[in-house]
């Protein structure tokens, strides 16, 4: 008999692999590898052309300027920009934020903001003041697969809404409420990408975002409008920010990944001042502050660059590449394909001919020197096998046309292979993907 059995104090049994397996609270039990962070590092390797990972094209910045004035931020302002800071976050970067959020008609003040770690840390600080476990969290049909990774971390039950090619249906939406509300269920939030939706690339109608306000309004539901992409659309002015219209039933959730560069890992919630306070006490818990550095980068770069301009030109390569993947489509995907065509952002979501699982296709398109991401990560149950999102974001115009080509290729194959076969059984189910860096 071992000593600490012997003293009454039993090893924990767990298991050969994780001894502490029976130690972890039971939110962590729920935790599984990601099988997106996986295929991205296959995606890395040269000869596969991925038209799977988010990953804004920051080669198109001016990297010498950007370099330049990050050496004068140190040479000057190094004693503030590394030391310690606030957890609501810098205020000349908060003022600048306003600025950027008035684009899309917020007017807000710098009180209302809190500088988070990313829009991703935003959405696990909301998550995290609001969802006791077993509470009912809305969301879109399909919907961003970090927000569920955040949502399940706290065992929120997401009830999934349904959308088309208008964004989110009002009508589907209050009949799930309806629905929870008689069956007793707690419902704690709506989270929504209204623009430019990743995966489906879609945005919420002009005519329906009043719509959903009324009906959130008076089941008195908050609404989270997550809104990486709303600068970066191909045609007029920004969308309306549906906070612009409810600023104390809506808290807006913002990024620079998108509009300056990822790895400066700076957002930002816009909240009402209750949830504010919340927010700040939830971020002194997890992190103490922010980067300073990062904060007083991005806050130098507003300041004395033309990121207008930047953005323009982003817009302006993102439409070209959007455009050569529409066109692609057009030309070489087999007959039963219906993909959508985006207004700006990132994505294409593409649905296959019926019978074809986009999760048991994977592994045969990365042998075939491609890679997407199935449909079931964004799903919280595991469906959307009959769908795959596509990226066109990073690749250059003719690493997309080909990819396509290798798409539409390994889509034939596998309408062959159901045609004498049958169709092949879903490898999906609850929880099997988690959001890795690449997913947003």
């Amino acid at each position: 008999m071992s000593d600490s059995a012997r003293h009454g104090n039993p090893r924990p049994q767990g298991s050969r692999i994780d001894p502490y397996f029976d130690q972890y609270a039971q939110r962590a039990r729920g935790m599984v590898a990601s099988e997106i962070r996986a295929l991205f590092a296959v995606t890395a390797r040269p000869e596969i052309v991925s038209l799977a990972g988010g990953s804004p094209y920051v080669t198109a910045l001016p990297l010498d300027v950007v370099g330049d004035m990050v050496g004068d931020l140190v040479a000057g302002q190094g004693s503030v920009a590394l030391q310690y800071c606030t957890a609501q976050g810098d205020p000349g970067l908060r003022e600048k934020i306003c600025e950027v959020m008035s684009l899309e008609g917020i007017k807000a003040h710098p009180d209302d903001v809190v500088v988070t770690v990313g829009s991703q840390q935003a959405l696990d600080l909301i998550t995290r003041i609001f969802v006791d476990p077993g509470d009912v969290v809305l969301a879109e049909a399909p919907s961003y697969v970090g927000a569920l990774g955040s949502f399940a971390a706290y065992q929120a039950d997401v009830v999934h809404v349904q959308m088309d090619d208008d964004g989110l249906i009002p009508e589907a939406l209050a009949e799930t409420i309806q629905r929870l509300t008689s069956a007793g269920r707690t419902m704690k939030f709506l989270y929504t990408v209204p623009n430019y939706q990743n995966p489906a690339g879609v945005t919420l109608a002009a005519g329906r975002r009043h719509r959903i306000l009324e009906i959130c309004r008076a089941a008195g539901l908050l609404v989270i409008e997550d809104n990486p992409y709303g600068l970066l659309g191909f045609d007029g002015e920004p969308p309306r920010a549906l906070r612009a219209d409810d600023p104390d039933g809506v808290v807006y959730l913002g990024t620079f990944s998108k509009t300056f560069a990822p790895g400066v890992r700076v957002g930002w919630a816009a909240a009402p001042s209750a949830i504010r306070d919340k927010l700040v006490l939830a971020a002194e818990s997890a992190v103490l502050c922010h980067s300073s550095f990062s904060q007083l980068a991005v806050r130098e770069y507003l300041a004395t660059q033309p990121w207008r301009e930047q953005v323009k030109a982003f817009r302006e390569l993102y439409r070209q590449r959007r455009d050569t993947m529409l066109d692609a489509l057009s030309a070489q995907m087999p007959e039963g394909c219906r993909w959508t065509s985006p207004a700006g952002g990132f994505y294409v979501w593409l649905r296959l001919p019926d019978g074809i699982n986009s999760k048991a296709m994977l592994p045969r398109a990365v042998s075939s020197r491609v890679a997407y991401v199935p449909g079931t990560g964004f799903y919280a149950d595991g469906s959307g096998t009959d769908h795959v999102r596509l990226s066109y974001c990073f690749p250059e115009p003719d690493r997309i046309r080909e990819g396509v080509r290798r798409l539409a290729q390994v889509i034939e194959a596998e309408i062959d292979l159901r045609a004498t076969f049958g169709s092949v059984p879903s490898l999906g189910g609850p929880g099997s993907d988690t959001p890795g860096p690449g997913d947003l």
